[in-house]
């Protein structure tokens, strides 16, 4: 478990200075007003759209897969809309990490706090169940205003990219555990504690199973949450987080805890859970990570790839 980001000297190596530069460049944009943040993450969304042809595609391919009935025109305005998000998400990392306390609360509204409060309060440890919405480093840090919890994360390889990553989300959190390790997980959820947890991105086969998400059939799917819950004997609570239309602030929606969880059956469970990413997802379709290769994983190997 990481409690503390560790700056060494090795991170001052000529090999890091670019990469400093740029952290001190987006430092100084964390002066701006956030509707002027965001307008210009918009602009370097669309310029986006001209230089990373390949992840265009795949966004455009994870839209017409999960919304066919979208005509065409809808698909375009939704993946332009997509990539204008996905660079207004830059400032909501950046605000995220460097924001003081302060200027977090003038910029966020909070709902349904009162469920993480209750489970808490009754000795339960809570699996804070999300998805990959663009602004979540911003969600991250809301929530912590009111009870930081543990991270869940993938550690860096590049030492600098690490060290920040590790600084700016224990603005948020008490402490970060690398994914794969389980038996932290079930240790804070039983003391009890928060942990985030995601299940929408495709983790590979050797973990899945395969099983519906949106008009995908056998869209490749972990368990994770059934085994989590049982072993931390902890409650799921979903949670979304969404930019405001205005580009003023942040809207944290934490939804009452999953009754029933988990079930006899990991396969139904994973089943509900899927729906209920689905239905988080269409709360904003355009702030979400379409980006990533969400069905490269297919039930045989033989089978074509959805992405050729």
């Amino acid at each position: 478990m990481v409690e503390k980001a560790e700056f060494s000297l090795n991170l001052c190596h000529p090999k890091y200075w670019l990469i400093w530069l740029g952290v001190g460049i987006m430092r100084l944009t964390q002066c701006l007003p956030l509707p002027i943040q965001l307008k210009s993450g918009a602009l370097l969304g669309r310029l986006a759209m001209k230089l990373i042809g390949s992840r265009v595609s795949t966004a455009k391919r994870n839209i017409e897969l999960c919304f066919p009935d979208m005509t065409k025109k809808e698909q375009k305005i939704l993946l332009q809309r997509n990539f204008e998000e996905t660079g207004k998400a830059i400032f909501d990392t950046i605000n995220a990490w460097w924001w003081t306390d302060k200027k977090i609360q003038q910029h966020m509204q909070i709902k349904g706090k009162e469920h993480i409060e209750e489970t808490l309060n009754n000795g339960q440890g809570v699996i804070l169940f999300a998805v990959h919405c663009l602004p979540l480093e911003m969600g991250a840090r809301i929530f912590g205003q009111f009870q930081p919890g543990v991270g869940v994360y993938r550690p860096h390889n590049n030492a600098v990219i690490e060290y920040l990553q590790v600084r700016g989300r224990l603005r948020s959190n008490k402490a970060l555990v690398p994914k794969r390790d389980l038996r932290q997980m079930v240790r804070c959820l039983r003391h009890p504690d928060v942990i985030w947890y995601t299940s929408d991105q495709d983790f590979g086969r050797s973990s899945a199973t395969f099983i519906p998400f949106f008009d995908v059939p056998e869209a490749a799917t972990i368990t994770g949450a059934t085994s989590l819950a049982r072993l931390g004997k902890a409650v799921v609570i979903p949670f979304f987080v969404e930019r405001d239309d205005d580009d003023k602030g942040y809207t944290l929606e934490i939804l009452p805890p999953l009754a029933d969880f988990p079930g006899e059956n990991e396969i139904e469970d994973a089943k509900r859970t899927n729906k209920i990413v689905e239905t988080l997802i269409s709360r904003n379709k355009a702030q979400y990570m379409w980006l990533h290769r969400r069905f490269k994983t297919r039930p045989n190997p033989n089978d074509p790839s959805l992405y050729s």
